[in-house]
């Protein structure tokens, strides 16, 4: 038996540590979250469907300021958005980290305080830039030389655009290669090694137009140790204080971007953002005092860490066969709904729901239904020995970067988002149906 089959049977069947905080065990094998049974809303909403517990994510917003009491905490929409979303993360007092006109719009029609956004995006459109400007985001952060004098230009003679610039600091750090966004070599920011980052930061101050406010920098994604983020505040801090040397401008604020991993399997390390904020709190005013610099302003931006533990995939069941010593168990959605696997090795604990069974757990890989090999949710994972077509799974940790990054590959929709709270399930966003598809092939 296979070490990862070895500890998935060793957390046992009824281990919901990477479950939300709300998930509860039913007669016959079934489970609720949000005080609804997933089995339930597999029936009214079909599979495959997106769950989401609006507790859950409000409880992580108040975890996170509550340990960055003096921070910004801003929410990376890129995890997940949606109009509910924007309500509750505005109403729980975070900022909104937005990438696009399309983020943007969306959380402006929702209502959310442009002063508290934030625009990011290493290529940033014209009309990013002109949407930005026009509803007033509080800051955006410059990726490259190119959007300096674009910002500065659309902002116009009278304006004045608070910026921050982006910065890599030369540390690796996150959970695979594609992830780790800190060292050189990369698309996003401006490198502290060549002197990018400095030359940028002159050309911005030389811009009436602009009003330099700090330093952004983020090191990569699924982070579970603090040692980087103490390395990236201290070489920050070195470059405010250059910065200082050169210009005479103390920059307020630092920007240590995001990056906090969340377990997907239970037994897998997290980051504990009350571990985190008082060892950057502790290295921040270290580095400050050796400096000779006031303790800037934090912000960070939690994507991943607020919504992906919030999140439940539902799937049903359509094939179960042997191929050589492998049992695969394939279902109703795959890499259209959660290319994560795919593109970067993503691992997940798929578990049973909806029906009783005295069957020995089997290792089985839960595949999807489309046309790659590839097209993998999970590998040898303990499944009953008796799975067959129709049967529920149901997988954790499936708040961030599935809705977000979902396709319509082979044509099939991308599923609908659900959200429960307290005994009430709603939709958030509707299924895709094959007219939303046809609707766009104008071609005929």
């Amino acid at each position: 038996m296979s070490a990862p089959l070895l500890t998935a049977l060793s957390a046992g069947p009824d281990d919901l540590t990477v479950w939300p905080a709300s998930t509860a065990r039913l007669p016959q094998g079934h489970l609720s979250v949000g005080g609804v049974s997933l089995a339930e809303l597999a029936d009214r909403f079909g599979t495959p469907a997106y769950v989401l517990d609006e507790d859950e994510i409000r409880a992580r917003c108040r975890t996170y300021r509550a340990a960055f009491p003096q921070a910004d905490v801003v929410y990376a929409a890129k995890a997940f958005l949606s109009r509910a979303m924007v309500r509750w993360i505005e109403e729980e007092g975070l900022g909104l980290d937005v990438c696009s006109a399309g983020e943007l719009e969306l959380a402006h029609a929702a209502g959310f305080p442009p002063e508290r956004m934030v625009l990011h995006g290493n290529a940033k459109s014209p009309r990013d830039i002109e949407l930005a400007l026009r509803v007033g985001v509080g800051r955006i952060v410059v990726d490259s030389p190119s959007e300096i004098a674009r910002i500065a230009a659309l902002t116009g003679p009278a304006g004045r655009q608070k910026v921050m610039v982006r910065v890599v600091p030369g540390v690796s750090a996150g959970g695979h290669e594609k992830i780790r966004t800190g060292t050189d070599g990369q698309k996003f920011g401006l490198s502290l090694t060549d002197g990018s980052a400095q030359h940028a930061v002159a050309r911005v101050l030389g811009q009436p137009q602009l009003e330099l406010t700090g330093l952004h920098c983020h090191i990569g994604s699924q982070i579970t140790d603090v040692k980087p983020y103490l390395v990236a505040v201290r070489r920050m801090v070195g470059l405010m204080a250059r910065i200082k040397e050169s210009h005479g401008v103390t920059l307020p604020e630092l920007d240590l971007g995001g990056g906090h991993a969340v377990a997907y399997r239970p037994g897998e390390p997290a980051l504990d953002p009350t571990a985190l904020a008082r060892r950057l709190y502790a290295e921040l005013a270290a580095s400050c005092a050796a400096a000779g610099l006031p303790v800037p302003r934090l912000l960070i931006e939690p994507g991943r860490a607020i919504a992906a533990p919030a999140g439940v995939a539902l799937y049903r069941v359509l094939a179960v066969k042997h191929t050589g010593p492998t049992l695969f168990v394939a279902v109703d959605g795959g890499m259209s709904d959660n290319p994560r696997p795919a593109l970067y090795g993503a691992r997940y604990a798929p578990r049973p729901i909806g029906r009783s069974t005295t069957a020995e757990p089997v290792p089985a890989t839960v595949v999807g239904r489309h046309c790659e090999a590839g097209d993998v949710i999970a590998s040898d994972v303990p499944l009953p020995g008796d799975v067959r077509p129709g049967d529920l799974v149901a997988v954790p940790v499936a708040g961030a970067y599935q809705a977000s990054m979902a396709s319509a590959y082979n044509l099939v929709g991308r599923p609908p988002v659900v959200a429960v709270h307290r005994g009430t399930a709603r939709l958030l966003i509707r299924r895709e149906t094959q007219d939303d598809l046809s609707r766009r092939d104008v071609g005929a």
